[in-house]
């Protein structure tokens, strides 16, 4: 009886897209395996689940799925689980002295929820007032995509690329704004095709609301060239 409530305690979790930690939960021994190895044992299992649907596996459209799978999941969507590729952001002294808020806006996001392992698509935008230092504008880019590039949740992303920025730049005053379609929700489910999900984190200053209101009518300025 415990056992069900257990596993329905999980499913309500997975549904509602709740996350259990703020940090992407992860073994000890998560790394002891080579990239090669977990390909390997990747490929085997999905093989296997293809197998139980009742695919003929030796057809030749479906023979290298397996394998292009474990590649696809150990060295793209899930390779920002490997924290010896996390992008160095290397941060500048602020010489010229601007003051103001920088954003980085419309940054593509690209990441896997972790509770069905379907895509999550949208837009970041990214802020911060420089306190000292500066960092290149391709690192902020670069910051979102080696966050995304793992099984996720929203909340958590949102606030591990305002974490990451706040340590680079020495500074509170970092912003994140996400905006993406869960095709968890638009693709099974309830099947809304049109709804997308809102998570923002503000540190420092920009919990302040007019600097949020300056920020958010920098989001919505038209830059299409």
């Amino acid at each position: 009886m415990n056992d069900n409530k257990n596993m329905d305690n999980v499913d309500e979790i997975g549904d509602n897209h709740i996350s259990s930690s703020t940090d992407n939960p992860m073994r000890d021994d998560a790394f002891e395996l080579s990239n090669a190895e977990k390909v390997e044992k990747i490929n085997h299992h999905v093989h296997q689940i293809m197998e139980t649907l009742g695919l003929d596996m030796t057809d030749d459209s479906l023979r290298g799925t397996p394998q292009r799978v474990a590649k696809m999941y150990v060295n793209e969507i899930f390779s920002g689980l490997d924290p010896k590729i996390k992008p160095k952001a290397s941060t500048f002294d602020n010489h010229y002295k601007y003051g103001e808020m920088l954003v980085e806006k419309n940054i593509t996001v690209y990441s896997t929820c972790e509770h069905h392992l379907l895509p999550i698509v949208g837009r970041a935008h990214v802020a911060y007032i420089s306190s000292g230092k500066v960092v290149g504008l391709s690192k902020m880019n670069r910051i979102v995509n080696h966050f995304a590039r793992r099984p996720q949740v929203q909340e958590r992303l949102t606030m591990q690329i305002v974490e990451e920025l706040q340590l680079a730049l020495n500074t509170k005053d970092v912003a994140c704004i996400i905006d993406a379609k869960h095709l968890c929700v638009n693709s099974r489910g309830i099947n809304d095709i049109e709804s997308s999900t809102v998570t923002s984190e503000y540190g420092g200053k920009f919990k302040d609301e007019n600097v949020r209101k300056e920020l958010l009518n920098y989001i919505q300025l038209d830059t299409k060239f």
